[in-house]
């Protein structure tokens, strides 16, 4: 074999071999982690268990027998009226309270009326929208609400703060479901 020859093997196998070694690393270096993207969870995952424990004193203050999803709603069917709960696309009516954790009154349906949505086309707090789905004609029901199912970090620009957790005090009062209509009488 030429010297000719013999450079372009080794040219290829130089090349071949700094290719494989580039693969190599490219592979096993990991990305690198971001101290603010860290601070950031470290920080939610701090409110959230201050969220909780906020709930939970105010729950045993109460004496209350909340039950908790799988999202982090807190809630209490305490009368059941109907075994069947509404699902998602039918309208639900609802005469309400809603308070912040200290008792003031934010909202009331004596003051703006039953507070009327239809399920899964938003509009309303996502533990709102969660909890209807559990609920049948007549249930009345008591929720606590963390931010992140509620007005998260900026309240209403109303009346609820940046950050509130929320209590409802509810009545099932109109289901529509399809076309059939249920009122409580």
């Amino acid at each position: 074999m030429g010297n000719f020859t013999k450079s372009i093997i080794y040219i290829f196998i130089l090349i071949f071999l700094v290719n494989c070694g580039w693969r190599e690393q490219a592979v096993s270096e990991k990305p690198p982690v971001d101290p603010s993207k860290e601070q950031l969870l470290g920080a939610n995952r701090q409110l959230l268990e201050r969220d909780a424990e906020l709930i939970q004193r105010f729950v045993q203050r109460r004496n209350w027998q909340m039950n908790q999803s799988e999202s982090g709603l807190y809630y209490w069917v305490y009368e059941k009226q109907d075994d069947m709960p509404a699902k998602k696309g039918d309208m639900i009516s609802l005469d309400y309270e809603l308070y912040l954790l200290d008792g003031t009154l934010c909202y009331s349906s004596k003051d703006r009326g039953p507070l009327t949505f239809k399920i899964g086309q938003g509009g309303v707090e996502a533990g709102l929208e969660e909890a209807a789905l559990m609920l049948g004609m007549g249930d009345k029901a008591r929720l606590i609400l963390p931010p992140f199912l509620a007005h998260g970090l900026t309240g209403d620009q109303d009346r609820i703060p940046s950050r509130a957790v929320i209590v409802y005090e509810l009545e099932v009062i109109f289901i529509k479901r399809g076309d059939v209509i249920s009122r409580n009488s």
